[in-house]
């Protein structure tokens, strides 16, 4: 059988001797911060093994490069502060001015997107030119009808007196009363008959008696608001 092979292959070169060294040196005073041989060997992503991390920083701490610190049974390693250049007080100075002209710039970008998406959120919630043409389309067919309501009145027919809409409103409740009654009798009376009958039977009688029930358009006038805002009136009375 072949020899088994790592299925994993990495494009990472491993530095070796000087290179090695003075990429750790480079990387330690770069990140200014404490790093074990550990951290420094998954950070530098293999390119130099744990062992030979651990060897690399033991050796700047000895030369002075890095400062050493022992916690427990870990050694952590940190840049030498002496050898980081200070930056000039000028030059600090100006990078402080370009954070503060950077803060100003991102506050300032920050209202105009609150601006824009507000101005965003305007724009969607207006109806497209489909929809204002079907919102015109049913405004003129209610002008239409509310015109030809009009048309009566403006031909010169006669108006009806407010004396004469309450009499309408008299007799339609009257009637309707009326009828209120007569069909709780009917219904009374029917139950009588057939409470000892079986469905089908007195759905046959009803039939053959040719008995009219509520039609659809009653149904539809007893649930509408006339009937409702008259009933409210009443029980306000």
């Amino acid at each position: 059988m072949p020899p088994k092979t790592d299925a994993k292959k990495t494009d990472v070169k491993v530095l070796k001797g000087q290179e090695a060294e003075d990429a750790v040196l480079e990387y330690i005073q770069k990140m200014n911060r404490p790093y074990g041989a550990a951290d420094v060997a998954a950070n530098l992503k293999g390119a130099i093994p744990k062992t030979q991390a651990a060897k690399i920083l033991a050796s700047l701490a000895e030369k002075g490069s890095l400062a050493a610190k022992t916690y427990g049974k870990s050694v952590f390693y940190v840049a030498n502060q002496a050898s980081i250049s200070v930056i000039p007080a000028e030059q600090l100075a100006s990078l402080e001015q370009e954070v503060k002209n950077l803060q100003e710039e991102n506050k300032m970008l920050g209202t105009q997107i609150k601006a824009s998406s507000s101005e965003l959120a305007k724009i969607k919630s207006t109806p497209t030119d489909d929809e204002l043409t079907t919102q015109i389309s049913e405004l003129m067919q209610t002008i239409q009808k509310i015109d030809a309501q009009l048309q009566p009145l403006r031909a010169g027919a006669p108006l009806i007196s407010e004396q004469d809409i309450e009499q309408v409103d008299a007799d339609w409740w009257k009637w309707r009363t009326e009828w209120i009654r007569r069909k709780r009798i009917y219904k009374n009376f029917w139950d009588l008959v057939t409470d000892a009958m079986p469905k089908s039977d007195a759905n046959a009688l009803d039939e053959e008696l040719g008995i009219e029930q509520d039609t659809a358009e009653h149904i539809a006038l007893e649930r509408g608001p006339l009937v409702a805002a008259q009933t409210n009136l009443k029980r306000k009375r």
